[in-house]
């Protein structure tokens, strides 16, 4: 699980304009000022934004490795990675989305363009 949370950590901060925070008990993982991702090391888990779709996709994968958020943050686009269940590359393209969804157009359209 150590590694899937450094790994986390790593991919978070090497996006354009990311800065970290805390947030409450967990840290904040932030592109212009809104919360993409936070991580909360004691339970093993990060919650991401995602949209509607990428929820849908990515709760596919494992329902007990990612799932919504279970009230209505969830109904927005809130969703948990536990990671002890999650492969690594899920951790990296979960983290991609969630930028994308939050970052601004410039930014997310940068990213998008530089993994063709």
């Amino acid at each position: 699980m150590e590694q899937q949370i450094n790994l986390f950590i790593s991919i978070a901060k090497a996006l354009p304009e990311v800065t970290e925070a805390p947030h409450f008990e967990k840290h904040a993982f932030k592109v212009k000022n809104k919360i993409f991702a936070t991580l909360n090391q004691k339970d093993h888990r990060a919650t991401v934004k995602l949209n509607p779709k990428d929820q849908d996709l990515f709760c596919l994968h494992d329902k007990n490795a990612v799932f919504p958020v279970p009230n209505k943050w969830g109904k927005s686009g809130w969703t948990h990675i536990q990671f002890e269940h999650v492969k690594n590359e899920v951790i990296e393209d979960i983290l991609m989305a969630a930028y994308v969804e939050v970052a601004p157009p410039n930014l997310s359209k940068n990213l998008i363009d530089g993994l063709k």
